[in-house]
């Protein structure tokens, strides 16, 4: 394993560990600390650093389609502002390639949460169905550990190959192994 590379195991780390802590702050605080947001934000500069840049574009493309769609449901009252900053911050990790997995991966845990946060409640369960989403049922499921869950499962599959980009034809994300091999004059992604 070469530095960058390992760099970038190193950073897939404590971005995993960041969310864990967003996590468990949301499920007990019903809160995202901005210090962990702020830390993946750091995490991707090094990121970007280990792939000599080569996922920066589309890893801030990504960010930002996330924050735009993500503030829409905050403004909604949809999704909480932490929810959207933390989605947001780790859509930069998964690049235009990865963001349809990552928003569906999250998708799919928020709705598991919500059936398991029901099936513990019936009662509560009984009340959001009759009162069809009018009146207070209480706290809603805490998404900071959906987007964990879908930004962690998303983030090892694609550095181990699990998944590739979203679209016909494209390569998986650059990393400065693949850009090494295809300097050295063999196929980028080894195919």
């Amino acid at each position: 394993m070469n530095i960058p590379d390992a760099i970038e195991i190193a950073v897939a780390v404590a971005v995993t560990a960041a969310l864990v802590w967003a996590s468990v702050t949301d499920v007990r605080q019903r809160r995202i600390p901005n210090l962990c947001v702020a830390i993946l934000l750091a995490l991707f500069v090094a990121w970007s650093v280990a792939a000599l840049g080569a996922h920066l574009i589309s890893g801030l493309e990504a960010g930002a389609i996330a924050l735009v769609l993500t503030v829409a449901l905050w403004a909604g009252g949809v999704f909480g502002a932490g929810d959207s900053k933390l989605f947001a911050a780790v859509a930069l990790f998964m690049g235009l390639g990865y963001l349809p997995y990552f928003a569906v991966a999250t998708a799919l845990a928020g709705g598991g949460l919500a059936v398991i946060s029901l099936a513990r409640n019936p009662t509560r369960a009984l009340a959001i169905f009759t009162l069809r989403g009018k009146g207070d049922s209480g706290p809603g499921v805490p998404y900071g550990v959906a987007i964990g869950m879908g930004g962690a499962l998303v983030l090892w599959a694609m550095l181990t190959g699990w998944l590739l980009p979203y679209g016909y034809g494209q390569p998986p994300r650059p990393t400065v192994h693949n850009i090494e091999r295809s300097l050295a004059g063999g196929h980028p992604w080894g195919v």
